[in-house]
C-alpha cells in the first residue's frame, strides 16, 4: 500500500500491525506478519529511522506506531513534489519533442518491427496504454492466438477506452472466435462488425499510433509497422472509418437473462449460431467456426429455425431481435 512511498511490503504490513498491536515486541510482529524474527527485527529498525515508529526502553524492546498524520503526511507531501517536478519536466521534454519533431524525416515517422515476441509485446502495449480507443481490422493470419488479448479488452473495456473493431469473415470462421471469444468481448461493449475483402491487418492506437502487420504469403505475420501521425497515419484512419461505414454489425447475443413473453434466451450454441448467421457465414464456415461437423451444424440451424418459425434466415434474424436475442 505505501510501497510508493519507499517503503517495502514487509515494512508496510509491519507498520499497519503496529498500529492494531501497540507495544509489540518484534517476535510479536513477527508471529502478526508471518515473517522471521530476523526480519521483523531489521523492518522495525527500519521503521524508527524513517519516523513511522518508536522504540521503547525495555530489556525487550517494544515498539509504538506514530500516528499515520504525523508519520505518512511527510512522506506523501515529499512524493507529491516528486510527481509534481516529474509532470513539469515531461511537459519540457514534449515541448521539445513536438518543435523537434517539424524536423523529423519522413523515414522516421514509421517504425519496422520485426520478430514474433516484439510485435505481440507492442500489440499488449498498445491496449495497455490507449486513452480513449481502440480500432482495428481483424483478419488471419495472426502473430498471437486469437483472444488471448481479450482478458486485457475486457478489463479496458471496463476502464472506458472504446473498441471498435471489423472482422473478416475468415476471422469469424477461426475455430472457437465466433461461439466464445468474439462474443466474450460484444458482451462487455466492443463494437463490433463483419466485412469481406479487408485490405489489411490494422490497429489504430487513438489518433497517435498505427500498428499495421504485414506478411509475404507464407501465411504468417513476419513484421509490422508502426506509423506515427502524418499524412500516411490520416489515410489509415480515414481507410478505418470508410470500412467501418459499409460494415455490417455484429449483434451480441447474452445467455441466461429473461426476456417478457419468452421463457428464456438462447443457450451458448444457439447464441453463437445467431453470431454467426448475422454475419452472413455459409453452413461450411459456421461448422468451422463452431468447431463442429457441417451435418451437425444444420441439424442446429433448422432447429433454430424451426423454433424461431422462420423460413428464411433473414426472418430468423428479425424474429431473434423481436425476442430480445439481438
Amino acid at each position: 500500500m505505501f510501497e510508493v512511498l519507499g517503503l517495502t511490503a514487509t515494512e508496510t504490513a509491519l507498520y499497519t500491525a503496529l498500529i492494531n498491536n501497540p507495544r509489540s515486541t518484534a517476535t510479536e510482529l513477527a508471529g502478526h506478519v508471518g515473517i522471521s524474527e530476523q526480519e521483523a527485527d531489521h523492518a522495525a529498525h527500519h521503521l524508527v529511522r524513517r519516523g513511522l515508529a518508536n522504540r521503547l526502553p525495555g530489556a525487550e524492546p517494544r515498539y509504538l506506531a506514530v500516528a499515520p498524520d504525523i508519520a505518512l503526511d511527510p512522506l506523501i507531501a515529499r512524493h507529491d513534489e516528486q510527481l509534481r517536478q516529474a509532470r513539469q519536466s515531461s511537459h519540457e521534454l514534449l515541448a521539445a519533442f513536438r518543435e523537434s519533431s517539424r524536423h523529423i524525416h519522413p523515414a522516421e515517422l514509421i517504425e519496422v518491427i520485426t520478430g514474433t515476441d516484439n510485435i505481440i509485446s507492442r500489440v499488449l502495449h498498445f491496449q495497455e496504454t490507449a486513452r480513449v480507443q481502440l480500432r482495428g481490422f481483424d483478419r488471419p493470419p495472426y502473430a498471437m492466438r486469437p483472444g488471448s488479448g481479450r482478458s486485457t479488452e475486457v478489463r479496458r473495456l471496463a476502464e472506458g477506452v472504446t473498441y471498435r473493431v471489423i472482422y473478416t469473415p475468415e476471422a469469424l470462421t477461426w475455430p472457437g472466435r465466433a461461439g466464445s471469444d468474439i462474443r466474450a468481448g460484444c458482451e462487455h461493449g466492443e463494437q463490433a462488425r463483419v466485412r469481406p475483402d479487408l485490405p489489411v491487418k490494422l490497429i489504430i492506437v487513438d489518433d497517435r499510433q498505427a500498428f499495421v502487420p504485414v506478411h509475404t504469403g507464407r501465411n504468417q505475420v513476419e513484421a509490422a509497422l508502426v506509423v506515427h501521425p502524418c499524412d500516411l497515419f490520416d489515410a489509415l484512419v480515414a481507410l478505418f472509418e470508410s470500412e467501418w461505414e459499409r460494415a455490417v454489425p455484429l449483434r451480441s447475443f447474452v445467455p441466461g437473462d429473461e426476456h417478457p413473453g419468452y421463457p428464456s434466451q438462447p443457450d451458448e450454441t444457439t447464441a453463437a449460431l445467431l453470431l454467426c448467421l448475422s454475419a452472413g457465414l455459409t453452413d461450411t464456415n459456421i461448422a468451422r467456426s463452431l468447431d463442429s461437423s457441417l451435418r451437425t451444424t444444420q441439424r442446429h440451424i433448422q432447429r433454430l429455425m424451426r423454433e424461431l418459425n422462420a423460413s428464411t434466415r433473414f426472418q430468423a434474424g428479425v424474429e431473434a431481435r423481436e425476442r430480445g436475442w439481438a
